[in-house]
């Protein structure tokens, strides 16, 4: 009987996908919550993610390791970092498609891996390489475009990538589990939720209880949160870190779509900056494709040598 592996990544590359289809459309969830503020949104957010990720961490069997990382005071530390850094996010996100910046939000979200390879460089001594200088060059090449020929600092683009690239570069120095990171992350958030949404319906400012329709689509906040990480999380196992790479800009190719044909502003200026950031995310792309071959060739050898 053969004992050979499964090796089909169908299930994975489904799951993967179906994460970055969700966060592309993302958007579009949280505009039909227009009725909140964002800040009551990303509270709402905050607090039906905590028992929904401690479900899925008691049926994974992942508690105990969870419980675990409390005996770790380097690692909570961190996590308290990467809490105040992804609400931040959260916020700023929320914020841009309910002010009518879903293409900033777009563009932020492009410019956020090539930051990413910055960080790694400077921070983490990464090589570069050429193409990757080039896709760093091209990205600010179009910042710089948006700021001269547009006239307008894309302060939404830039917070989002820098908080994002600070959240991920944090939560690979923590290294625990995406979904026990998140767990801690939302649970040092909670009491911060808790208060700030009493506060809201005690000053008559809150929304949930205004009808059931509203409450229902809050409460779905903490799954729209919840689900795409999941089926990351299912998608990185199972594929190369670099195919989940080139997935990633799905996302905001269905941002930058929302936006366009939701008639945000979009001129022949926005185009050049879009074209320099695609161009950047071009070059991205090539040269993870070519260091993923250059490796699959190696271990080749490697394994004809033994």
């Amino acid at each position: 009987m053969s004992s050979e592996p499964n090796t089909d990544i169908r299930p994975a590359l489904a799951a993967g996908l179906s994460s970055y289809l969700i966060w592309g459309v993302a958007p579009l969830f949280f505009q039909a919550l227009d009725f909140a503020n964002p800040f009551e949104i990303v509270m709402h957010r905050i607090i039906w993610a905590v028992p929904i990720l401690a479900l899925v961490l008691a049926v994974s069997g992942k508690m105990r390791q969870a419980l675990g990382v409390l005996a770790d005071r380097r690692t909570i530390l961190t996590l308290v970092g990467t809490a105040a850094l992804i609400s931040v996010n959260w916020w700023i996100f929320i914020f841009a498609v309910n002010s009518g910046h879903v293409l900033q939000a777009s563009l932020g979200y492009y410019i956020n891996p090539l930051m990413s390879v910055a960080v790694g460089v400077i921070v983490l001594r990464e090589p570069l390489g050429p193409f990757r200088i080039a896709a760093i060059v091209l990205a600010a090449l179009g910042v710089a475009n948006q700021i001269i020929a547009v006239g307008q600092v894309p302060w939404i683009s830039l917070a989002l990538a820098t908080s994002f690239t600070a959240y991920g570069y944090l939560r690979k120095v923590a290294a625990v589990d995406g979904r026990i990171g998140l767990f801690w992350e939302t649970s040092f958030n909670l009491p911060i939720a808790l208060i700030g949404l009493t506060v809201l319906q005690l000053n008559g400012l809150g929304h949930f209880q205004e009808s059931p329709a509203q409450a229902l689509m809050l409460m779905a906040a903490g799954l729209v949160t919840v689900v795409p990480l999941l089926l990351y999380a299912i998608g990185v196992r199972g594929l190369h870190l670099s195919t989940m790479g080139l997935l990633q800009f799905i996302a905001p190719s269905m941002q930058f779509a929302i936006g366009v044909m939701g008639g945000e502003t979009f001129t022949p200026s926005h185009l050049v900056t879009f074209a320099f950031i695609w161009a950047g995310v071009g070059m991205f792309a090539y040269s993870t494709l070519r260091r993923q071959k250059k490796r699959a060739i190696a271990a080749e050898a490697q394994a004809e040598a033994e």
